[in-house]
């Protein structure tokens, strides 16, 4: 399937000022589809003002050999590598990856407490959470979308909580990658862990492909409650982005043409005003979910999109849409802001 991301760079920048920490974005090469330093920095260049950016783990650069559950510490060492460099200024002033978000099977129980501690020690400055994606659907259709298909049952496994249990401990976040009539699931895990932050990737996914009309409104009530449920948790926050994924139902990836971020927009604007009125401002945070969105736009019509969609909003309001909840969340001190 080609990817959009070129699409639309010479659209003009709605809110050009408006600071931008990305809350979630990925580095890899795979067969297909490279998507490194360069490229993240090609796209933060082309005109919305990216400050930095959370690296959010894809199980990429995993290391060979050694013990498996010891295996993705290689990720976090690229990682941080990357933020590194962009650290350093030889870049410019985009602090790409300046926080990271590992891998963590946490199925392997109080074990994982040493990969856990390894895991600091090499990224000490920059590791704010682990991500293990669940998401788990009755059909096959969501699947052929997905690189790494999720084992079952990783939340019901009996070493998960054991091991979810180990992140308060260290500080350390939990980002939730679920579909929608998953989001009880992970309502239950936020009371039983109160002290741990759990981040809701991507709104809850509503899963509407391949629906009519009424299957997709039937979703979105779905989906809405569900959410509204979520936000009564305080210690849980939303990551308003991953709306170019196919998973909602939009069609924007089977489209040949090129897609400006007014339709987007239109498309996009209900899902997320509905998990700003759910979560509130403080608790939401946009993110650019780059390359996988770019399935379906390139990422400057994605940014005016989610700006569009936040138009009628204050400037204190954007801000911490934009940066300050991305900040305090992932613990990035950035000069100015």
């Amino acid at each position: 399937m080609a990817n959009k991301r070129f699409e639309g760079r010479d659209e003009p920048i709605l809110d050009p000022d408006i600071p931008i920490i990305d809350a979630h974005h990925h580095l890899f090469d795979r067969p297909g589809l490279r998507y490194l330093f360069d490229d993240y920095l090609a796209d933060a260049r082309a005109g919305h003002d990216i400050r930095a950016s959370v690296y959010m783990e894809i199980q990429a650069f995993a290391r060979l050999d050694g013990p498996e559950m010891l295996r993705p510490l290689g990720e976090i060492e690229f990682a941080n590598g990357v933020a590194a460099m962009g650290a350093s200024g030889r870049y410019g002033s985009c602090r790409v990856c300046a926080a990271i978000v590992a891998y963590a099977d946490l199925r392997y129980g109080d074990a994982i407490a040493s990969y856990l501690d390894r895991a600091l020690a090499l990224a000490p400055d920059r590791l704010r959470g682990v991500r293990q994606i669940t998401i788990e659907h009755p059909s096959e259709a969501p699947y052929r979308f997905i690189t790494h298909r999720p084992p079952t049952g990783v939340l019901q496994s009996p070493g998960f909580r054991p091991g979810f249990a180990q992140l308060a401990k260290r500080g350390l976040s939990f980002d939730a990658a679920v579909f929608h009539h998953q989001m009880p699931e992970i309502a239950a895990l936020a009371d039983e862990f109160p002290d741990t932050i759990i981040v809701l990737n991507h709104l809850g996914h509503a899963v509407a492909m391949d629906m009519n009309e009424d299957g997709r409104k039937e979703v979105f009530s779905v989906w809405r409650a569900s959410l509204r449920n979520l936000a009564r948790h305080p210690n849980v926050v939303c990551k308003i982005g991953g709306l170019g994924l196919p998973f909602w139902g939009f069609g924007f990836e089977t489209r040949a043409d090129p897609i400006g971020h007014l339709e987007l927009a239109r498309a996009w604007k209900p899902y997320v005003e509905a998990g700003i009125e759910a979560f509130g401002v403080d608790r939401c945070m946009m993110e650019s979910n780059f390359p996988p969105d770019g399935r379906s736009c390139g990422f400057v019509p994605l940014w005016n999109a989610l700006k569009h969609c936040v138009s009628g909003c204050s400037g204190e309001e954007k801000a911490a849409l934009f940066h300050r909840t991305a900040a305090r969340v992932y613990r990035i001190d950035l000069p100015g802001l």
